[in-house]
């Protein structure tokens, strides 16, 4: 059936657009502008001045089928996990269940035997399938015999750590050496596939950058901006994905007013989407890395950005669990928007962060932007977030594949 949106403010992923009707059928975008269809049996969807965004797209979760559910009723109509056991028959459930957020994902990122993230997941055996073991590579061979046996898996792209453990309060974690890096960067590139970094340091940044990565998974937050690794970023072609979600959590959300998650367990746009398990999570951070200095994070991200590196929003949000606190599925990709405003983005390129940009560097080119022969991945919310950020948490209407998710309702508490 023809479904038109009318009387809307079309932000397409770059802009805001003229036109002000948008028609969809069969999950996908047939038209942007020009006259509403004359088809009797269209349903027409008054916006009434009300602003329409392609869906949100979250560059890093540790997620499930339930947490996928609670992204889409915030309008993440995609997760990009990076590292969890995935199956091929999640991910057909996934991508044919119109009430949940769609998915790709790392599966276990290259790591060495008890490195990261082997100190969190021994937290959280619970919520892994029985028998799940965390590969690793020791070797160059190892190296590429594991991205070799993820690609088999399906994956979409590959994850590689290189953590230390300081910042995740387990300092002297075991790290990959360089030849062994090296290597799973080229076996990724060889597999055609996206070779993406873990880091939260400045000495992990430059590393990453010098083996070739093509994305950095957060940002570094041990030292404030250094001009010559940013032009190094920069100049590499790479992408980052701050999580600054995250990042606000491990330092105790110290910083700049309006970064912390407890904020959002105020917000009634929030709490009335989330179980009590969440808002407790909401409430908890991580306090890893008190130490650390937000405002020179914010700086690090701004000069990123000044520079001409491509940023995408991404939150790193996992499970309601106390050490890993400070976030939820859907809401934090939010609050993500928010503190890149507060990084020095524009709202609109803040949006860009978590539609057309991702969908850019990730390939994913059937969504992402509203026009024609796109997915009807759409999110409708009051206000102008092109304007006001933290309006992108009004929320609407929302529909993953041209299913409208009704009601939306709100979970048990």
């Amino acid at each position: 059936m023809l479904t038109a949106i009318v009387n809307a403010r079309i932000f397409d992923g770059e802009q805001v657009l003229s036109e002000q009707t948008l028609v969809l059928e069969d999950g996908f975008i047939v038209s942007v502008g020009g006259a509403v269809p004359a088809n009797a049996s269209a349903s027409i969807i008054d916006a009434g001045g009300a602003t329409l965004l392609p869906g949100l797209i979250d560059a890093h979760t540790h997620t499930a089928p339930p947490l996928l559910r609670q992204a889409l009723l915030f309008g993440v109509t995609t997760e990009l996990e990076m590292g969890g056991p995935k199956s091929a028959s999640l991910r057909r459930l996934v991508a044919e269940s119109d009430d949940m957020a769609d998915l790709r994902w790392a599966g276990f990122g290259v790591t060495p035997p008890l490195g990261h993230p082997h100190e969190l997941l021994v937290l959280i055996e619970d919520v892994f399938p029985p028998g799940v073991v965390e590969p690793s590579a020791s070797t160059p061979d190892e190296a590429r015999a594991l991205v070799a046996d993820n690609v088999r898996q399906g994956v979409d792209y590959i994850k590689i750590m290189i953590e230390e453990g300081t910042v995740m309060n387990h300092p002297g974690l075991p790290m990959l050496d360089n030849d062994t890096l090296l290597a799973a960067v080229q076996a990724a590139h060889d597999h055609g596939k996206l070779a993406i970094a873990h880091i939260h340091t400045a000495q992990a940044a430059r590393q990453a950058i010098d083996a070739g990565m093509d994305g950095l998974a957060h940002v570094y937050i041990d030292q404030p901006p250094v001009a010559e690794l940013i032009c190094a970023v920069a100049a590499s072609g790479a992408f980052v994905v701050p999580t600054l979600t995250l990042i606000a959590t491990m330092m105790g959300n110290a910083g700049r007013t309006g970064n912390t998650g407890s904020r959002l367990a105020e917000d009634e746009r929030v709490t009335s989407k989330l179980a009590a398990p969440w808002i407790d999570s909401l409430n908890t951070p991580m306090n890893t890395y008190t130490q650390g200095h937000f405002d020179d994070v914010l700086a690090v991200v701004g000069a990123l950005h000044q520079a001409g590196v491509d940023i995408l929003a991404g939150t790193d949000v996992s499970y309601p669990v106390s050490h890993l606190g400070g976030m939820a599925h859907g809401a934090s990709l939010h609050h993500e928007l928010q503190l890149l405003v507060a990084a020095g983005l524009t709202p609109t390129e803040a949006l860009r962060s978590a539609t057309s940009t991702p969908a850019r560097r990730f390939n994913l080119n059937d969504r992402g932007r509203i026009a024609p022969g796109r997915r009807a991945d759409l999110l409708l919310v009051d206000g102008d977030p092109t304007t006001t950020i933290s309006d992108s948490l009004s929320i609407r209407e929302v529909w993953r594949r041209g299913v409208r998710l009704t009601p939306q309702g709100a979970p048990p508490r």
